[in-house]
C-alpha cells in the first residue's frame, strides 16, 4: 500500500484531524508500541502498520477499507 492511500484511508476513516493525533500520539502494541510516525518512520510496511490500526478500531475503519 502506498504512504498516499494509508494517510487517506486514516483520514477517511477518522477524519483529518483526528487522524493526525492517533498518528502522533497513540502507541499501538501490535506496532511494537510505536505510534503510527515512528513506525513510518523506522520502515516499517504501511500495510502492517494499516493492520494494526484496524485490528485497535476494528468498527471504526469502514469495511470497504479493512
Amino acid at each position: 500500500m502506498r504512504l498516499t492511500e494509508f494517510w487517506g484511508r486514516l483520514e477517511e476513516s477518522f477524519g483529518a484531524t483526528y487522524a493526525k493525533s492517533i498518528a502522533a500520539d497513540q502507541a499501538f502494541s501490535a506496532l511494537g508500541d510505536r505510534t503510527i510516525d515512528q513506525a513510518i518512520t523506522q520502515g516499517v510496511e504501511t500495510a502492517t502498520i494499516w493492520r494494526a490500526v484496524v485490528g485497535a478500531y476494528p468498527d471504526r475503519v469502514p469495511s470497504r477499507l479493512q
